[in-house]
């Protein structure tokens, strides 16, 4: 039960009892409306500065989760980095040794991909977690272009394999005469003594001595290019084309078997042996080039000859002594 006020009315020198009127009321409503409002938002903020609300929770723990989701994606995106790592390395440094293609360049296969407005639409949103989304399809977009050029490498790769057997059909494997004994290779590839200049050159193939009219062997597949008769250096010779960079010569010939443009298989006649041009014994000089590249043509005897007698031909041919032409 409220008190009942009373006033002091000097008019009627008596206390008189106060009655407010609606202005005081509607004061003392407003003021009291206005303490309860001050109350309770300082409540709720003291409230929400150490309790999370419903949806607040329910984003912390979406975002928690995304960030979980996240992580999980980064490691599998990692993981699969790794399995294309391996893929490269057996790419660059087995199959494509085994089918002797280059390496590709590490510039290649680590481009760029795209340009700096490929994720426009994704910064223009303005989204919270802007970094971690693009900092992941980023890495995404890379895994991307490895797998893309790994895909292009394999398809070489298939094609290659493909030509392969034409290719070890192709390869000079063989000697180019009868040579069961190991006795008819008389000077090898590299520096050796002229046998009318008597001075040490480059002897860019290597010799097989053999009687006049020893049949002279192709060592591999391919187009005969040139036939052609010299009156000195090679004497009547016979070029060979194999293809996949390879090509053959044979020189000091006595008779030719074959013509110009003519295909051939490994183990064909292609002539004889002779002592032609600037010979002093009847030999084959013989000669392989590389993509261009004079080599030595013992490194390449594999399909005639078993290990031993490698190693005993490749003996005879490093040794220095003076070449027939």
């Amino acid at each position: 039960m409220s008190r009942i006020k009373y006033y002091y009315d000097p008019k009627s020198c008596k206390y008189e009892r106060y009655t407010p009127s609606k202005w005081d009321v509607g004061i003392n409503i407003l003021g009291i409306v206005s303490m309860a409002s001050i109350l309770a938002i300082a409540f709720i903020m003291m409230f929400n500065h150490f309790f999370d609300s419903p949806k607040e929770l329910k984003l912390i723990n979406e975002n928690k989760e995304l960030k979980l989701y996240y992580s999980l994606l980064e490691d599998d995106v990692e993981l699969m980095n790794a399995m294309v790592a391996d893929l490269q390395d057996r790419d660059d440094n087995l199959y494509r040794v085994i089918f002797e293609s280059e390496p590709i360049p590490t510039s290649i296969r680590n481009a760029g991909f795209g340009g700096t407005d490929r994720y426009r639409n994704i910064k223009d949103k303005g989204l919270n977690q802007e970094k971690m989304i693009l900092d992941v399809m980023g890495k995404v977009d890379q895994l991307k272009r490895k797998l893309y050029v790994q895909s292009v490498s394999y398809d070489e790769l298939s094609e290659t394999a493909l030509n392969k057997e034409e290719y070890w059909a192709s390869i000079p494997a063989i000697q180019p005469v009868h040579n069961e004994e190991l006795s008819r290779l008389a000077s090898g590839f590299g520096m050796r003594l002229h046998p009318i200049l008597k001075v040490r050159k480059m002897h860019s193939g290597i010799d097989f001595s053999a009687p006049k009219g020893t049949p002279i062997y192709a060592t591999g597949d391919g187009v005969v290019e040139v036939v052609k008769t010299d009156f000195g250096g090679y004497g009547k010779n016979i070029i060979i084309n194999h293809g996949f960079g390879f090509t053959t010569r044979y020189a000091h010939m006595n008779e030719f078997n074959v013509k110009r443009g003519q295909k051939i298989k490994r183990g064909d006649c292609i002539g004889y042996v002779g002592n032609t041009g600037s010979s002093t014994a009847p030999h084959v000089h013989y000669e392989v080039k590389k993509d261009g590249k004079f080599v030595n043509p013992v490194h390449y005897f594999f399909k005639d000859l078993n290990p031993a007698e490698f190693d005993k031909i490749l003996e005879l041919a490093s040794r220095e002594n003076q070449s027939l032409s």
